[in-house]
C-alpha cells in the first residue's frame, strides 16, 4: 500500500451499504495519549475463546462496559475479570471522536458505552467474525485503526466467497451499521514497517453495548 495510494483516497468513502471509511480522520497521537492510564488500570492480555484457545491479539479495555472471552463465553460485563474493578473511565475524547465519525457516517447521537482496545503484533489477525454481544443493532461500530496499516476484510450477512479487502492506515476510522452492521469481517495478517516503526497496530472498537 502506497503513500500515493494513500494521499489519493478521499476523505469519505462507501465501500458498501452501511460501511464507511474516514481517511485520516482521527488525530491518533493526541487518542494514545490517554492509553497508559487505561492500561494502569487493565493491562493488554490474551484472552481464550470459550473452547479454550489462546487468542492472538492481545486486548484491553475502557468504558461502563468491556468485551471478554473466557470458558463461559463472549460478553460485555462492567468488570476486569482478572482484578474484579470496574474498566478505566471512556476518555472523553475518545467518545467524542467516535460519536464524530459515527454522525459523519450518518449515525446520529452514537453514545458509545463501551471501547475495545486490540493490540496487534506484526503476523496477528482477526479471523472472520460478527459482532453479536450488543443488545441494540440499530447502532453502529466505530473503529479507529492507529500504527501499522492493515487491511480490514468484510463478506456479508454470511461468511462465503471471497472477502472484500480495505486498507486502513494510521488514523482512519471505519464505521459499520445499517444493513453492514451484522457482516462477518476480520482484520488481515499484520505486517511489520520496515522502519521498525512503529511497532503494532491498535484499534479502538466503539459500541454502544
Amino acid at each position: 500500500m502506497s503513500d500515493l495510494f494513500r494521499s489519493l483516497r478521499p476523505a469519505v468513502e462507501h465501500v458498501a451499504d452501511g460501511v464507511t471509511l474516514l481517511a485520516g480522520f482521527a488525530d491518533t497521537r493526541a487518542l494514545l495519549a490517554a492509553l497508559p492510564e487505561i492500561r494502569s488500570s487493565a493491562e493488554f492480555r490474551n484472552m481464550k475463546t470459550p473452547g479454550g484457545k489462546l487468542i492472538s491479539v492481545a486486548v484491553t479495555n475502557c468504558g461502563e462496559l468491556g468485551w471478554v472471552s473466557d470458558q463461559r463465553g463472549y460478553r460485555y460485563q462492567s468488570t476486569d475479570p482478572v482484578t474484579g474493578k470496574p474498566w478505566a473511565p471512556m476518555p472523553a475524547a475518545w467518545r467524542q471522536v467516535a460519536s464524530k465519525a459515527a454522525a459523519a457516517a450518518g449515525y446520529k447521537n452514537f453514545r458509545p458505552n463501551a471501547c475495545l482496545i486490540n493490540r496487534y503484533l506484526p503476523g496477528n489477525r482477526m479471523t472472520a467474525h460478527q459482532d453479536k454481544n450488543e443488545r441494540d443493532f440499530s447502532q453502529p461500530v466505530v473503529t479507529i485503526s492507529t500504527g501499522l496499516s492493515g487491511e480490514f476484510r468484510i463478506w456479508g450477512s454470511e461468511r462465503v466467497g471471497a472477502a472484500t479487502g480495505i486498507p486502513v492506515y494510521d488514523g482512519d476510522v471505519l464505521v459499520m451499521g445499517g444493513p453492514a452492521r451484522l457482516w462477518f469481517h476480520g482484520v488481515n495478517t499484520v505486517k511489520a514497517d520496515p522502519s521498525g516503526e512503529p511497532p503494532h497496530r491498535i484499534s479502538l472498537t466503539f459500541r454502544d453495548a
